[in-house]
This record gives C-alpha cells, sequence and structure tokens, in this order.
C-alpha cells in the first residue's frame, strides 16, 4: 500500500532522507519512499500497513502528518512517468535560468527547438533584447503563457 505523508513544502527530499535512514536503522517494513518535485509538501511511502507508516514518522522533524487513505500505482502514474522538459515549454512562457552565466534570471521563451531540445530566450531584465540559445535542462518554468 503506499501512503502520502505531509511535510514542510521544499522540505520533501530532506524528509525522505531522514525516513530511508530511520528504516534501516530500525529495520521496518516499508518498501520504498518517494520524493518528487511535481508533489509540493508531500512524499509518498510504500508499506505494509498504516501502523508501519505511523511508527516510522513519530518524532520526525518536518512531518505534519499522514494523509488518511491509500493510493495506487495507477493512480500515481503521471508522477513516475518520465516526461521531457522540451515538451512542457512554449514560446511566450517566462522561464527561470537554473544554471550557467545567467543563474537567477528570468526571461521569456521566443522559440522552442524540440529536436535539438533547446529554447531561444530573451532576459527579461536586460536594456537590449538579446536573443540566448540554453538547453532546456537550464531552466525551470515560473509562469506559462496564457
Amino acid at each position: 500500500m503506499i501512503f502520502a505523508v505531509r511535510t514542510t513544502a521544499g522540505q520533501e527530499k530532506n524528509v525522505a532522507e531522514m525516513l530511508a535512514s530511520k528504516v534501516e536503522r530500525e529495520k521496518l517494513d516499508v518498501y520504498s519512499i518517494l520524493a518528487t518535485e511535481n508533489l509540493k509538501g508531500y512524499i509518498l511511502v510504500e508499506a505494509e500497513n498504516r501502523g508501519v507508516v505511523e511508527e516510522l514518522v513519530r518524532g520526525a522533524f518536518k512531518v505534519k502528518g499522514i494523509v488518511p487513505g491509500t493510493t495506487s500505482v495507477d493512480e500515481l502514474e503521471h508522477l513516475l512517468t518520465p516526461r521531457k522538459l522540451v515538451e512542457d515549454i512554449e514560446k511566450g512562457d517566462l522561464v527561470e535560468l537554473v544554471a550557467g552565466l545567467f543563474k537567477g534570471e528570468r526571461a521569456r521563451v521566443i522559440r522552442v527547438d524540440k529536436n535539438k531540445e533547446e529554447i531561444t530566450i530573451e532576459l527579461e531584465q536586460a536594456a537590449v533584447p538579446i536573443p540566448i540559445t540554453v538547453h532546456v535542462e537550464h531552466v525551470k518554468i515560473v509562469s506559462k503563457n496564457k
């Protein structure tokens, strides 16, 4: 069975690592722990029953509780299947650069090359709009073009 555990937003990875070490230390019947970027404020725990999960999260920092009920792999399939980022990015989207020379800058997408997995962007704060081509892995989407 898969249980959702509510955590402090932004701390999912830290909580998952802490719980994983507790599983190894106390030899609990937990099969897997998943923290995904698509599910803010929650981690998923696969265990034999709810009691095991309750024992796992008891006294854990940054854990707010266990969501009532269980879920199945079918319901979580959209979180588990990898999607290419280039499929999500469209012309006009606002992105933030997460790597490279302009790290932390926001930019507007002016062209998407799905074959090369590159996008051409213009920096928002630039005095003169200069097109820059970057790989899609170097950006994260801030807002979609409506």
